[in-house]
């Protein structure tokens, strides 16, 4: 695999899958008050049912994604910190829209917590817009969606 390469994870992939998310979203405990909920996720359960795309090698990013009869729901995107800036985020993010378009789905959702204000000035970006924000449970929660042409 090319560091430019997006594959389906394997078992293992898991123990990095893990550490990738941790690096990502560990940041945010301080800030939100909580464990982001990417974290707590079943890892080596989203990798057995084939919901994890890593890139990288080694990895240093990665999509959770989860198949919907009207959407394709973006779980998470992770980037390791120390390749923040590389393209990582940008090229997993193209990859969820073609993985939508071949599924032959019309939208992609996600959701993002909203003290991750970094997430705020992203999506737009990419054409995702703001459908509503939300409590859920403990989190403040904005949610998204790209419609694809």
């Amino acid at each position: 695999m090319t560091d430019q390469e997006i594959r389906a994870a394997v078992d293992a992939d898991v123990p990095v899958v893990e550490a990738v998310i941790d690096a990502a979203f560990r940041p945010y405990i301080a800030r939100i008050g909580l464990v982001p909920a990417p974290m707590e996720a079943d890892h080596a359960a989203n990798v057995a049912a084939g919901r994890v795309f890593v890139t990288g090698e080694p990895v240093t990013g990665l999509v959770v994604l989860e198949e919907h009869a009207d959407h394709l729901y973006l779980d998470a995107i992770a980037v390791r910190p120390d390749a923040h800036g590389q393209g990582v985020g940008r090229r997993l993010l193209h990859f969820v829209d073609a993985r939508a378009r071949e599924l032959r789905l019309p939208e992609v959702r996600l959701l993002t917590n909203a003290l991750m204000w970094e997430n705020q000035k992203i999506y737009p970006k990419y054409g995702y817009e703001v459908v509503e924000r939300r409590m859920d449970g403990p989190y403040d929660r904005i949610h998204y969606r790209k419609r694809l042409a």
